[in-house]
């Protein structure tokens, strides 16, 4: 309620003030052009006289407001374009009536014999301004839906971004599910099976570097990104435990420079893309293959890139789950400003390359 009061009051500033300028332009514009030529009038009384004239159309406008509302333009059907032309000519009779009584109060123009009788003045007045008024009645209508097709707009665009965020936010939840059923399961099998071995001190680094990912994959902050640096480090933990299940069968490589460790990147970006290499690629191949993420700045852009040693894609690629989440949630964060690419790379290897524009934490 306390809203519309304040849009209600602000709509009556604007429409008070944009009268009170074209008043005060006409008595200016008036008085100066008669005094110009040489005329003899009562020039206060006729400056005020002028200025006040238009005090029908700022009490009138937020009628035709409305009445815009209720009955819309254009239209195709015949009714609302009777009605606006009924208001018109309705207004057009006040904005006389109101005129030629000011002018037979005042006598602005000074004659000697006086201002006439009401009649006629009304009369010279309704007649005499009869194609002003439907100029400024259509104004004020054009005007009117011009502002409401920009206020449209605006919440458009607000509600985009509310839903490109509930999209994103969606889509990193869905990564994080993602990491935690087969990931777990996986990472709990490996452990056990170095218990079996009696490898004590691997089992328990084992358990305790998966507590520190699971902290981070549970965290239930909506943040969308963290430093590179950040996302590193989870990745190193992440690679760790897969090592420990893969053994010598995964190596990996990270080549993120220093001074890209500030930049800002979706949280859990190219851990997704990590996981998918490994999944589709070295977890597939009998004697494994290795890892390479690396990162590029050029301008305003970053580049991350992971690659591996294959199987390369096939003819007719079909994009995972996770690949698809992330791609989804690229645009959703980025707009048309960010790309993900998978393509086969030397002679078996595969790369997965996003580019976005570069921000720093």
């Amino acid at each position: 309620m306390k809203s519309s009061s304040h849009s209600l009051a602000s709509s009556w500033r604007y429409v008070a003030g944009g009268w009170l300028a074209i008043a005060l332009f006409d008595a200016i514009q008036t008085v100066a052009s008669m005094r110009a030529m040489g005329m003899h009038h009562a020039w206060l009384t006729l400056f005020i006289v002028t200025a006040a004239s238009w005090a029908p159309w700022a009490v009138l406008t937020p009628a035709i407001l409305a009445l815009l509302q209720r009955f819309h333009l254009p239209s195709r059907a015949a009714a609302p374009w009777g009605v606006h032309i009924a208001a018109c000519l309705a207004i057009g009779w006040v904005w006389a009536t109101w005129a030629a009584l000011l002018e037979h109060q005042t006598n602005p123009f000074a004659y000697a014999a006086g201002p006439g009788s009401f009649e006629l003045l009304w009369k010279s007045k309704f007649l005499g301004t009869l194609v002003i008024d439907v100029l400024l009645y259509g104004a004020v209508v054009t005007l009117a839906l011009m502002l409401d097709a920009h206020n449209r707009l605006l919440h458009q665009r607000t509600a985009s971004a509310q839903l490109a965020e509930l999209l994103a936010q969606a889509q990193l939840s869905a990564l994080k599910l993602q990491i935690e059923p087969h990931f777990i399961f996986n990472s709990l099998n490996a452990v056990t099976g170095l218990i079996r071995e009696k490898k004590d001190n691997e089992a328990i680094a084992m358990i305790a570097a998966l507590g520190d990912l699971l902290r981070r994959v549970t965290d239930q902050s909506e943040r969308q990104f963290v430093s590179m640096e950040e996302e590193i480090e989870f990745l190193r933990k992440y690679l760790a435990i897969q090592q420990m299940r893969f053994a010598e069968r995964l190596r990996y490589q990270i080549d993120i420079p220093d001074d890209l460790m500030k930049a800002q990147v979706p949280d859990f970006v190219v851990q997704a893309l990590v996981e998918n290499a490994i999944k589709h690629g070295i977890a597939k191949r009998a004697r494994g293959g290795e890892l390479k993420v690396a990162a590029s700045r050029d301008g305003d852009t970053l580049a991350l890139c992971v690659s591996n040693d294959g199987p390369p894609l096939p003819e007719r690629l079909e994009e995972r789950v996770g690949i698809s989440n992330t791609r989804q949630r690229l645009l959703a964060l980025y707009g048309n400003a960010s790309d993900l690419t998978l393509q086969n790379h030397a002679s078996t290897g595969v790369v997965a390359t996003i580019t976005l524009p570069y921000r720093e934490h």
